[in-house]
Parts: C-alpha cells; structure tokens; sequence
C-alpha cells in the first residue's frame, strides 16, 4: 500500500509531468486561460491516462512480448482511438465545452505526456494496479498543473500588470516560478 501511495505522490507533485517534466506544455500554456475549461481538460487528459496505463499493460504483458518493436507505436494507436472515443463523447454530451476545448480536445492525441505515461510505466515494470495509480496521480498532476495556471492568470488579468510583461511573457514566468515551487517537492520521501 505504501508502494501505490508513493507512486500516487510521486506522479502527483514530485515528479509532475507538466512542471518537472515538462511534458503537456502545450495545453498547459493554451488551454490554461479559463479554470472550469482547465479543469474539464484535466479530467478528460485524466480519463485519456488511466485508458492508456490500462492498454500499455494489456499490450505489454500479451501482446509486445512477441513483437516489442511495435510498442510505440502500438501506444500511438491506443492513445488516438481513445482521444477519438472522448472527443465524440464530449461533442455530444457537452457542446459548449467541445467548442471552448476547440483544437486542444484533439491535441490529446499528441500529448506527449500521455505518450510518456505509457513508456515511464512500462520502463519502470508497472503491474496493472501500479499503473493504474501511476496514471491516476499523472492525470491529478496535470490537473492541478492546469488548475494554478488557469487560476493564477485569471487573477493576474485583475491585476495592474505592465504592459510589458502582459500575455505570453507574464506566462512563462508564471510557468517558472510554478515548476520551482514543485521542484521543492524534490526529495519528499528521501528523508525516511
């Protein structure tokens, strides 16, 4: 039990995908304008995630044994079907949402962070339930990475910035200083 949380953990603030990776940057820094668009993307990304940990499982332990040259771009194939399956779900249950996302609903498919979990479970030999909370905290990770982003931009449009700084400048270094304040996470669990 203590293995799941630490990887939870891990994914979630230690090794977070968008600001210690960066992966995901795309979406982070695009779709990150508004929290309730931040936040349906994360869960979205989230649920894109957690399909994934359990298809590279799937293919790692029944397929790719025989062929392992194929798990790129069996991973590939597993992620565009899965964005095509939640972008249809999304267009039809919640249209003002779809259209809000706009190009970045599709943009999933090349997430690299997706993509990522799929290679960093499988590299790190996952197990079904190990991957599964791995994806879990990766999902809750890039969430919460687009949630500050979003909240943090819409109180900086409140705000007396100077010109100067305003737009994809004021970004970036919002985007900084969030990936130094989670790399203070760095060591979390070394101390035991």
């Amino acid at each position: 039990m203590d293995d799941l949380i630490w990887i939870f953990i891990s994914a979630l603030l230690v090794n977070n995908f968008v600001l210690a990776y960066f992966l995901g940057l795309c979406p982070f820094l695009g779709v990150s304008g508004r929290l309730e668009t931040s936040f349906r993307l994360g869960l979205a990304t989230t649920f894109v995630l957690l399909v994934t940990a359990f298809c590279a499982w799937v293919l790692n332990t029944y397929v790719l044994i025989y062929a392992p040259y194929l798990r790129l771009i069996s991973f590939i194939v597993v992620i565009a079907s899965t964005v095509q399956f939640i972008e249809m779900v999304i267009k039809k249950s919640a249209p003002l949402l779809f259209k809000a996302l706009g190009i970045f609903l599709p943009l999933i498919t090349t997430n690299c962070a997706i993509l990522g979990l799929a290679i960093f479970a499988t590299n790190r030999g996952y197990g079904l339930v190990q991957g599964l909370v791995f994806a879990l905290g990766a999902g809750a990770g890039f969430t919460l990475a687009l949630v500050l982003m979003a909240g943090i931009r819409q109180e900086a449009e409140l705000s007396d910035v100077p010109a100067l700084v305003r737009g994809t400048a004021m970004n970036l270094i919002i985007a900084g200083i969030l990936s130094m304040a989670f790399m203070g996470f760095a060591g979390l669990f070394n101390s035991g």
